[in-house]
């Protein structure tokens, strides 16, 4: 039945393609004056190719649903990083390298420009994800699942105040805390405001929800291994699981990615709330 709904591979997948290749062509070589603003034409040819391959397999695609909307997942998913920026200012797990010193103002375009790819990569992937059956979670996109009863609400929402509390005192030992305190604080908020919810999942047993973390997974492998050989880049200080690095990240580190997929979409849902949107046209 699958196959019913398979389309031709869109062209614009072609030129995302070509783009992504180039950038990262050009990222790794540091080929002057592109390689310094190479990260978000990297990404962005990511996130098209991503969107044409779902295309292909699926039949629809978050950019053919939210056509001029797409645009919003970006501005969005630059305010999401800056939050992540912040909170980082707390643990301080990762720093960045810079080819050349920039302005103040220079350096918050370009990094909000860059930060702009994280939510639409994390969808998009996803989405791929989604297109094999195997994988799709069993309440349906349309369904945001039960409420949470209100004991079960409060001590989320107490647990989530104490992962975004602790980090700012004991930064040596609780930086993991950092991937937990959105999710706490605003997930069982979503679920309450009748939103879409990881918890509204897990009340339902629906454990083919990982299909989200397991997207930030995937996209975790590229942004290292892109990063590795880039400039700027990042490294990370992270205390006890320094080691074992696969590229700049320590493997351990790489767990990270699974929570960061649930705040993202913690923040998304609630940010769509906050807007008045009804719709947020995901397919989970």
């Amino acid at each position: 039945m699958e196959s019913l709904y398979r389309k031709p591979f869109p062209w614009y997948g072609f030129l995302a393609l070509l783009l992504c290749i180039c950038s990262w062509i050009i990222s790794w070589l540091h080929l002057e004056p592109f390689s310094s603003y190479a990260f978000f034409p990297l990404w962005l040819g990511y996130i098209v190719f991503m969107d044409a391959l779902v295309v292909m397999r699926h039949g629809t695609s978050l950019l053919l649903r939210m056509r001029w909307r797409y645009i919003f997942l970006f501005a969005v998913s630059s305010v999401f990083w800056w939050i992540f920026e912040w909170l980082n200012s707390a643990i301080q797990n990762w720093h960045y390298i810079v080819d050349h010193p920039y302005t103040p103002l220079m350096f918050f375009l370009l990094a909000s420009l860059n930060f702009s790819t994280v939510l639409p990569a994390v969808l998009e992937t996803t989405e791929f994800l989604f297109t094999f059956k195997a994988l799709r979670p069993g309440l349906p996109a349309y369904d945001p699942g039960p409420r949470l009863p209100l004991p079960v609400f409060i001590i989320l929402e107490l647990i989530g105040v104490a992962c975004f509390i602790l980090p700012w005192f004991f930064p040596h030992y609780c930086f993991p805390l950092v991937w937990f305190s959105l999710i706490f604080l605003l997930d069982p908020l979503n679920n309450y405001f009748g939103r879409k919810s990881a918890f509204a999942h897990i009340a339902v047993q629906d454990w083919r929800f990982i299909i989200l973390p397991l997207g930030a997974l995937f996209c975790g492998f590229f942004w290292e291994m892109w990063n590795y050989f880039s400039l700027p880049k990042w490294y990370y200080t992270v205390p006890y699981i320094s080691f074992w690095k696969v590229f700049e990240m320590p493997l351990l580190g790489y767990l990270g990615y699974l929570p960061f997929a649930l705040e993202l979409f913690a923040l998304y849902q609630f940010v769509t709330w906050l807007t008045w949107q009804k719709e947020d046209f995901l397919l989970i």
